[in-house]
């Protein structure tokens, strides 16, 4: 995680407390005593690829940083049930208090890495990179793109901010492909803005517009068919990045990668996963 993340989910966590917690968690304000303390461990108890281990003791120091938390496995390893994943010590309360926001952190993480790193093996011995998309839980981005690197994925652009991708709409809207481009790159020059430029095509006569347009860094081939994807490959070369994207999935995804194309895009990774069962039980003195 780099010192932005740090500082971007450390914003999530407090916004996640304001939500669970808001005025008091009455339920332990009225049932534990003040000076109680406790010492509970997060346990696995689903086979896969841990992540928010990191994000889940934030979440403990930044309620209480008197809390003492030791962590045993790190982001990205493999666990099994039974696996002891971190220990946390200190106000009964405060445990108490930040328990399910940590879990609710690392165990939809958990669950992406671990369907990330299904999908990545399927494709790990060829050159193609699984990529991400923008298809995550709004203001939970940061934490779910997280979760696609730890397990073995890669990031797509994190916004409308960072990236052009113009796409199918876009081309539609503009007037065609040409006008879309040159739109494009008249308003990068004037913003004084240096973007990598992406586009969407969606059959062979938009692929040759573009090519024979060029101005673009990266062609996404939307709803290809493998053979289809493989004669759009050969035909680009090496003149621009290729993605492909649209009804690609675990069970099909070698086939796509073995075309050659420089990335595959899967918005199932952060959309349609799975969390990871963890749990985190009182250790009895």
């Amino acid at each position: 995680m780099t010192e932005k993340e740090r500082s971007a989910v450390a914003e999530l966590i407090v916004q996640a407390f304001a939500e669970d917690i808001g005025d008091g968690d009455h339920t332990s304000l009225a049932t534990i005593p003040l000076d109680a303390i406790g010492k509970v461990e997060l346990i696995a108890k689903d086979t896969g690829v841990v992540a928010g281990v990191e994000v889940a003791a934030m979440v403990f120091i930044e309620l209480d940083e008197e809390l003492k938390v030791d962590i045993f496995i790190k982001d990205g390893s493999s666990i099994v049930p039974g696996d002891r994943v971190m220990t946390v010590e200190g106000s009964s309360r405060s445990i108490l208090s930040a328990e399910r926001t940590a879990l609710n952190f690392i165990q939809r993480m958990s669950g992406i890495a671990t369907f990330t790193n299904k999908v990545v093996n399927q494709i790990a011995d060829l050159n193609t990179k699984l990529l991400d998309t923008r298809k995550t839980t709004p203001c939970n981005r940061i934490v779910e793109k997280l979760a696609v690197r730890l397990g073995g994925g890669t990031n797509h652009r994190f916004g409308l901010f960072d990236m052009i991708m113009i796409k199918d709409n876009h081309v539609d809207f503009a007037g065609g492909i040409s006008n879309a481009i040159s739109s494009t790159q008249s308003y990068l020059k004037e913003k004084e803005k240096s973007l990598k430029i992406e586009i969407e095509v969606r059959n062979f006569d938009e692929l040759n517009e573009v090519i024979d347009t060029g101005g673009v860094d990266r062609i996404m081939l939307d709803n290809f068919s493998p053979a289809d994807l493989s004669k759009a490959v050969n035909l680009i070369g090496n003149r621009f990045e290729t993605e492909a994207s649209g009804g690609i999935t675990i069970d099909n995804i070698r086939k796509y990668a073995e075309t050659g194309v420089d990335f595959i895009s899967v918005g199932a990774l952060t959309h349609q996963i799975k969390s990871l069962d963890l749990s985190l039980k009182t250790i009895e003195n």
